[in-house]
């Protein structure tokens, strides 16, 4: 049975699933088989599974930096909220339910089972499993039944290691704070500290980093210095544009209220001929060559939120400009006449009208489908991932459907080619198919920009930098010292 390391953080985004990435792929480097593994995670961006099943991307890319393809047991529980207080229940790869806070709670002791029954089939296939915790393990409100930080930890008994950002401040707080909402049992657990995101002379730290190892008796594995230009799939956030000096291409991202797999653009973002921009809510959509509606947990819900904003107008005005109009996902069925939910699978029950701009309607469905999907997209290759409820259906899509692929067609592409809309994420990670797309959205000029080859080489990046800043054979020696 694989030997299990646990990494938690004092704050949501301290650096836990970037940290987990970098050193699954300094053990895989090393010759060591290693899983990543996450008991609980809260996040609308979501990957299809090579078992057929859905999970947090972040597992998916962790999953990447250990050579292995994503797999349910990889992070059993995943939370994709759909209102302020609930969220959909998925419970290895398969959604079990929508519940709100107080139904979950309950349910929790049931999650856990899931919870270490994946963790133990996930421990049989590998030397080394690599945790990450959620949010912080010091919120009093959520200690009670924890399944995600330390009552994994102490359900398995395996050490953890604390990682705080420093660029946030109040560092030393942060992580003496945390210890002392622990309980006795907890704080022994953890085995020692990260600092992470550091920028400036590290001299200068080090008189604190000898009041924090002196003051909690445990020591500081590392010091993470502050990357710049690095990239890695943000689990939740999003990230902030880039700025270009010279773009070809302007496209604009509406950012809904429970939008869905925003990773789906991170190749438009980084691009380097591309004029990359979120518009926020209350913010117009300014003129731009592609306007791309993103997924969504809740369809109806933002199509309310594009006529509220003002985004359906400044849509229907974008095209009569001549310019293109995409929709991935939630944002392709929004393209339709109408959105169904009779069961009310996302919210409530009821209809809502779509833009109206294609000959299709949409009903939700209690089963969602999950599936890698290929195939041919103007005239080019594509593949991705297709995650939704809704089935669209209607003579528009019959008759001139976007993608030819391994399902049949999918998706729609208007008559006068200015319309485009495909259930596939991650459509735009392979060159060939974003290529065509921008081409389609009218950029004339070419690039070799290659963003697989982009992420990896920052998996190695991240992988050299943890070698030389963390104590790997302190690290590697608790790990070997975990439990089975």
């Amino acid at each position: 049975m694989a030997k299990t390391l646990m990494v938690q953080g004092t704050t949501s985004d301290a650096g836990k699933s970037v940290l987990v990435a970098g050193l699954c792929r300094v053990l895989l480097r090393r010759g060591l088989t290693v899983a990543p593994f996450k008991p609980q995670n809260m996040a609308l961006n979501s990957a299809v599974t090579i078992d057929g099943g859905e999970i947090g991307r972040a597992q998916a890319v962790q999953a990447r930096a250990c050579g292995l393809e994503p797999h349910t047991d990889m992070n059993p529980v995943l939370l994709k909220p759909n209102t302020d207080i609930g969220a959909q229940v998925i419970i290895h790869g398969k959604a079990l339910d929508n519940m709100d806070a107080a139904v979950y709670h309950d349910y929790k002791p049931r999650a856990l089972r899931a919870v270490l029954d994946s963790h133990q089939r996930l421990s049989g296939r590998v030397n080394y499993v690599m945790v990450e915790g959620a949010g912080s393990p010091a919120e009093i409100n959520l200690r009670e039944g924890d399944i995600a930080n330390m009552g994994f930890a102490e359900a398995v008994d395996c050490p953890v290691i604390l990682v705080a950002d420093i660029d946030r401040g109040g560092v030393f707080a942060h992580l003496v704070g945390t210890l002392a909402l622990l309980t006795e049992s907890e704080r022994n657990r953890v085995k020692g500290f990260v600092i992470n995101r550091f920028r400036g002379d590290i001299a200068l730290l080090q008189s604190g980093l000898d009041w924090l190892e002196d003051y909690t008796g445990k020591p500081v594995l590392g010091v993470v210095p502050y990357l710049q230009d690095f990239y890695l799939e943000a689990e939740d956030a999003i990230d902030r544009n880039q700025i270009l000096e010279d773009p070809q291409l302007k496209i604009c991202v509406p950012v809904f209220s429970r939008i869905g797999n925003h990773t789906d653009f991170d190749p438009l973002r980084l691009h380097p001929l591309v004029d990359f921009q979120y518009i926020r809510p209350g913010q117009a959509i300014p003129d731009c060559d592609l306007i791309l509606l993103p997924g969504t947990k809740n369809t109806r819900t933002d199509m309310a939120l594009m006529r509220q904003h003002g985004w359906e107008k400044a849509v229907h005005a974008h095209l009569q400009r001549g310019k293109k109009l995409m929709g991935i996902c939630g944002g392709y069925q929004m393209l339709g006449q109408v959105i169904h939910d009779p069961l009310g699978i996302e919210s409530g029950a009821g209809s809502t009208p779509g833009l109206g701009l294609a000959d299709f309607e949409t009903t939700m469905t209690a089963e969602k489908i999950l599936r890698h999907t290929q195939g041919t997209l103007l005239d080019a290759m594509a593949r991705g991932y297709e995650i939704h409820c809704g089935i669209s259906e209607g003579p528009a899509l019959a008759q001139y459907p976007a993608l030819s692929g391994d399902y049949g067609p999918d998706g729609y592409l208007s008559p006068d080619q200015q319309i485009l809309g495909t259930y596939l994420h991650g459509v735009f990670d392979s060159k060939t198919a974003r290529d065509a797309i921008l081409r389609w959205a009218g950029l004339t000029q070419t690039s070799d920009f290659d963003f697989e080859a982009l992420l990896e080489a920052n998996l190695e990046r991240l992988a050299d930098c943890l070698e030389e800043h963390l104590d790997m054979p302190q690290i590697l020696s608790l790990m070997s010292h975990a439990k089975t």
